[in-house]
């Protein structure tokens, strides 16, 4: 009889040893199926609506560098084209800072001029004359040192953009319409036009188709 118990017990341990190693393949394959899964799940994931929209920033975040990096260097070249501009101004306006002063003063050239201009033989004139040429050159020096020089008018060819012709008369003596007589000296302060010179033109004379010449004035 015990031996019966002996292969009853055996046959227990028998019947539930495949139960047992059923159970711990079936936990293995589960495991397995779970690795399957996530494999499976790992597409699923790189395609998450998540990892997507950090992808879309992140572009959209080097968009926005870059945009401001050119803004930066538009900016740098405007700011350079400022200074440029600037420097050249700030130059001009050195140069030409005078205008006023010495528009001023050409009225006093003038009289001293005119002055110069009276003819007589007494001696207190004579030395007044000198006395006046003196102080005519000392100031066209100094006009001069500041940049202000006359305009060449007697004897030139009439340049409108330089002369100012309030006299025409017509002569034989020219080809060309041409400065005959300087009423009023003009001047440049460096190269720009400070006073146009007042000058009367001598231009050629009309001659019609026979040769005679015709009197303008008429």
């Amino acid at each position: 009889m015990s031996e019966r118990n002996d292969s009853d017990t055996k046959a227990e341990e028998g019947s539930s040893s495949p139960d047992g190693y059923e159970d711990t393949v079936v936990e293995i394959l589960s495991l397995g199926d779970d690795d399957d899964a996530d494999a499976a799940t790992a597409p699923d994931r790189a395609h998450d609506p998540g990892t997507a929209s950090d992808s879309v920033a992140v572009r959209r975040l080097d968009s926005q560098l870059a945009a401001e990096r050119e803004r930066a260097l538009r900016l740098r070249a405007d700011f350079d084209n400022f200074r440029k501009r600037t420097e050249r101004d700030r130059a001009e306006i050195e140069r030409y800072a005078l205008t006023d002063v010495l528009r001023e003063l050409l009225p006093v050239v003038d009289n001293l001029e005119r002055a110069l201009s009276v003819q007589s033989g007494q001696s207190e004139v004579g030395d007044l004359r000198k006395g006046v040429e003196m102080i005519a050159r000392q100031f066209q020096e100094v006009l001069k040192r500041y940049g202000l020089t006359p305009i060449p008018a007697l004897g030139e060819r009439f340049d409108p953009s330089v002369h100012e012709a309030v006299i025409q008369e017509e002569s034989d003596s020219v080809a060309a319409p041409t400065v005959a007589l300087e009423l009023q000296r003009g001047y440049r302060l460096n190269d720009r036009l400070l006073r146009p010179s007042m000058v009367k033109v001598a231009v050629p004379r009309e001659t019609t188709d026979d040769g005679s010449t015709t009197d303008s004035s008429q």
